[in-house]
């Protein structure tokens, strides 16, 4: 399988270099984020990449696995959460002036990316995929958490905040926006209902809830549960990921 990785700055501010690792020599590119406050290293280290390593081989696929911010950002319970959302826009940045151009000068100008991430990693997924359904209209979150005052939460809450938190702003959506995402955007939501998903992660209870909230918007939303037997673990991810990506690839 054929591997890459680059090193590029995140600028803003941010003494440190970000990773970007592809997998892959052609196919629909998919954007990776890690779980919570972890490295683009992370997926191919918990099997997700030999999961799917026939579409991978087969050329059906082409992987971009990214660093997260989280540990400057909401993984940083010491800051009030509107700053941990202020830093987070720093991440969006990076994700659309750097990562996204690097993709299309990899495959193709203007392909479609499909986003997908488990845990804290389907939260990043889905909210890039309700800001740039132009960039990315197919997402996959895996155990996500979508509202993110539950994340320890503190302070006085402003803009920055509500404009990261999907289970805020998707009931709000309206008017020619709304059209316009209904007809280009779909979201995928798995979660199981066994070990870690309701406590302490509150994926399942957030994940129903969030689908709920963009069914109701009449967006493209499917939810699928999965068992009592299944955990917010990387046992049960591999097996989520290989069962449904096929169908948009």
């Amino acid at each position: 399988m054929r591997r890459h990785q680059i090193e590029t700055p995140l600028g803003s501010g941010f003494d440190r270099e970000m990773h970007i690792i592809s997998y892959g020599h052609y196919g629909r590119p998919v954007l990776v984020f890690p779980s919570e406050a972890g490295r683009a290293w992370d997926f191919e280290n918990n099997g997700m990449v030999d999961a799917i390593a026939d579409l991978v081989n087969g050329g059906r696929v082409k992987l971009y696995c990214v660093d997260s911010l989280d540990a400057e950002s909401w993984s940083d319970k010491g800051l009030p959460i509107e700053e941990r959302a202020l830093r987070h826009e720093v991440y969006t940045r990076w994700l659309t002036h750097t990562v996204v151009p690097y993709i299309h000068d990899e495959t193709s100008a203007g392909a479609e990316l499909i986003t997908t991430g488990c845990s804290m990693g389907a939260y990043h997924a889905v909210h890039f995929a309700f800001q740039r359904a132009d960039l990315a209209p197919l997402a996959i979150g895996l155990s996500g958490n979508y509202d993110v005052m539950t994340w320890r939460s503190w302070g006085e809450r402003g803009d920055a905040t509500y404009f990261a938190n999907p289970t805020d702003y998707v009931p709000n959506l309206h008017g020619d926006h709304l059209e316009w995402l209904r007809s280009r955007l779909s979201v995928l939501l798995v979660v199981g209902q066994g070990a870690w998903e309701t406590q302490p992660t509150g994926s399942l209870p957030s994940t129903v809830r969030f689908a709920q909230l963009v069914q109701e918007k009449g967006i493209r939303c499917e939810l699928d549960l999965w068992g009592f037997d299944v955990s917010h673990d990387w046992e049960w991810w591999r097996k989520q990921l290989a069962h449904h990506l096929p169908r948009f690839c």
